[in-house]
C-alpha cells in the first residue's frame, strides 16, 4: 500500500503509522497508538528492572591470629550477609611477623570456610597478595 493511503487511513482511526522495519523494501509499517506503545515498553522496563536483584559484596576482616570466639562473630556476620543474598570477601591482613608465616592465614581461611559450608560455598579459593590473603564466598544455589 502506498505511503499516502496507509497514512490517511491512520487519519481516520486516529492512530500513527510507525515505521516497524526500514532494511527491507518495501517499509514495513503498522497503524498503533504510538504513545500507547511507549507506554507500555516503559512499563515493562520497570517491571524487569523491579524482579532484578542487585548482588552486592561485603567484606568480613579476620586475623592471622584470631581467636574462637572472635572467628565465630564473624562466622555469624558473615552468614547474615549470604542469607541477603550477597557475596562475601573473606581478607586477613598479614602484619610484621605473620608475613613470614602465612600458613597460619591459610589455616583461619579453611576454618573459616568449613564454618559456613552449609550456607555458602568458596568462588574464589585463599590466594595470597602481597601482604593479604583473601577468598570469596558465594551462596550455596538451591536449584528449583
Amino acid at each position: 500500500m502506498p505511503i499516502k493511503n496507509a497514512q490517511a487511513v491512520a487519519d481516520e482511526k486516529n492512530k500513527d503509522l510507525v515505521l516497524m522495519s526500514s532494511s527491507v523494501e518495501p517499509f514495513v509499517c503498522k497503524i498503533m497508538d504510538y504513545s500507547k506503545y511507549k507506554y507500555d515498553m516503559m512499563k515493562r522496563e520497570k517491571e524487569n528492572k523491579k524482579n532484578q536483584k542487585v548482588v552486592k559484596i561485603k567484606e568480613v576482616m579476620l586475623s592471622a591470629v584470631i581467636d574462637v570466639g572472635d572467628l565465630n562473630t564473624r562466622a555469624k556476620q558473615a552468614t547474615k550477609f549470604i542469607e541477603e543474598g550477597n557475596k562475601v570477601k573473606v581478607s586477613i591482613r598479614l602484619k610484621g611477623r605473620q608475613n613470614a608465616r602465612p600458613e597460619l592465614g591459610m589455616r583461619n581461611m579453611d576454618k573459616f570456610a568449613e564454618m559456613l559450608q552449609n550456607v555458602a560455598q568458596v568462588d574464589v579459593k585463599p590466594t595470597i597478595t602481597g601482604r593479604e590473603i583473601s577468598m570469596m564466598l558465594v551462596p550455596i544455589v538451591v536449584k528449583k
